[in-house]
């Protein structure tokens, strides 16, 4: 039997040798072939080519889940451009800072987010915007594309990545990769060994797309699917029971979540639950936040092996945990992959020995840079290691263990408390649906452990569920973890990724201390 992985691959490949394969099966813009979605994608990026955009530019893209992002995306990897996939939740000011620091030459936004074009002076920056649907004063992405033909630019050129980070504890942070030299397809091809690492076998799709499109995790797993010939199944938003429903409709095999999918999932009655067949899954991989392992263990449960994990971030790539050395060694998030070491320094730069906490570095012998930020850059790094901001520790085989975010760690009482820790145990009492945990300033401990909590529908909050919830956390945490400090809210903020806004909602904590004060 041959082998797949010897067959050609990568996106451009597949269209040419395969046009009729599908590559989006469902989407809120309706489905596409292989032929089709390239010569979508042709056209847009010979409509970038005419609005100035040359090699080594920048276009931004702030649209809704769909084809947009995904034929923007190819359009910018096969002319030269760098694309940036915009968050869908930035704010005006957030959108203007992101244009000027990039110096992107063309934005494309959805008629959602119009509002946000307010205050930005496109004329300064050299902006060209196109709207997706209608904005008044803005040109149409759909009117304007019909002038340009279907066919490859001329002189294709390799694109990159340019992502800006979420931002959720410090200003966005761009990370602009380098663009490859080489041809198009070939590179793209090459790009298939990512889906490699995580068992996506060719043409054995497709690959389920449930989270915002926009984060930068979402698009290396729906590229890479695509690179290995994985038609699309497109979520225009997350929803528990629906995404049941296309797992079951599709056969789907692949996928990307977020932890915080996975409690949503559970958090449906076991009725619906049992209701779909899900025993098509092969390799659903996530990242982006930390997974609680009893959250993990019940999807393990439900799905069965299948569920991959990786750590690292725009920054680089740092470990993979396989289903079933996730089972041997809970809680981990894998092993280094190829190419990196890992290490865990104390605050003074020394290596720690396996199993104690520490600062969590890498070395990929390539390093990166944010883009015009040396001095963010420079506190990244000790030496050619680097850190995305994380707590945590090696077992004596290698595998790494996270304990939370640095910034996060709360000190209380001169004692180091992870919120991770606290959170997990929160999502496991039968009444919280979701709960976040900080460290709000405190005369006397330095810090108050204090926990937000949000109920499941038709839970009442009051002095009685506190005490329970109290008592919860008592049996299975150590006395000093214990929250002193309860909130109960109608909703948490998160990011696509899961992320708490922590920093947001510490900075209402501490202005209403001030005030109060």
């Amino acid at each position: 039997m041959d082998n797949p992985w010897d067959r050609r691959l990568g996106f451009w490949w597949i269209a040419e040798d395969q046009p009729d394969a599908p590559a989006i099966l469902e989407s809120p813009d309706g489905p596409r072939t292989y032929g089709e979605l390239a010569g979508d994608a042709h056209q847009v990026a010979n409509l970038f080519r005419s609005l100035g955009a040359e090699s080594g530019d920048a276009i931004g893209v702030l649209a809704d889940n769909g084809n947009t992002l995904i034929e923007c995306s190819l359009a910018a990897h096969e002319s030269g451009l760098h694309f940036i996939p915009l968050n869908t939740h930035l704010t005006a000011h957030e959108l203007a800072a992101i244009m000027e620091h990039s110096g992107a030459k063309v934005l494309v936004i959805g008629e959602r987010f119009a509002g946000l074009l307010d205050g930005l002076d496109t004329d300064t920056l050299g902006l060209a915007v196109l709207g997706v649907g209608t904005i008044p004063g803005v040109r149409s992405l759909a009117d304007v594309r019909t002038e340009q033909p279907r066919t490859p630019p001329t002189d294709p050129r390799p694109g990159g990545l340019f992502v800006y980070t979420s931002g959720t504890t410090g200003k966005p942070k761009g990370i602009r990769r380098p663009t490859p030299d080489g041809d198009v397809g070939q590179i793209a091809n090459a790009s298939a060994l990512f889906g490699r690492a995580f068992d996506f076998r060719p043409f054995d799709g497709p690959m389920l797309v449930s989270t915002g499109m926009f984060h930068g995790g979402s698009h290396s797993y729906y590229m890479g699917g695509l690179n290995v010939g994985h038609a699309l199944v497109i979520m225009p938003k997350f929803d528990p029971e629906r995404t049941l429903q296309l797992i079951e409709q599709y056969g789907v095999r692949t996928g990307y979540m977020v932890p915080t999918q996975f409690h949503r999932l559970l958090q449906l009655p076991q009725d619906v639950r049992e209701r779909y067949d899900v025993s098509s899954l092969h390799a659903i991989v996530h990242s982006a936040a930390p997974c609680p392992r009893p959250v993990k263990e019940q999807m393990m449960a439900w799905w069965g092996p299948v569920i991959w994990e990786t750590y690292g971030g725009m920054e680089g790539a740092a470990t993979i945990a396989k289903p079933h050395r996730w089972l041997e060694k809970p809680g981990t998030v894998g092993r280094a992959v190829r190419g990196v070491r890992l290490f865990v320094l104390d605050d003074e730069g020394n290596e720690l020995p396996p199993g104690q906490v520490g600062n969590i570095y890498m070395d990929n012998g390539v390093g990166f840079s944010y883009h015009d930020d040396p001095d963010q850059t420079e506190s990244a790094f000790k030496g050619k290691r680097f850190s995305l901001g994380d707590i945590g520790y090696l077992d004596v085989d290698g595998y790494l263990f996270i304990s939370d975010r640095a910034k996060d760690m709360i000190i209380t009482g001169g004692t180091n408390v992870y919120p991770a820790e606290i959170e997990a145990t929160l999502l496991e009492h039968p009444k919280v649906h979701d709960a976040g945990v900080i460290g709000v300033p405190d005369p006397d401990w330095g810090e108050t452990v204090t926990a937000l909590v949000q109920l499941k529908a038709g839970v009442v909050a009051g002095d009685d569920l506190q005490a329970e919830l109290t008592a919860f956390c008592k049996d299975r945490l150590a006395s000093y973890k214990v929250p002193r400090r309860w909130e109960f809210r109608d909703d948490l903020p998160r990011t696509e990724a899961g992320k708490l806004y922590k920093r947001k909602i510490r900075d209402e904590f501490v202005a209403a201390i001030e005030a109060q004060s």
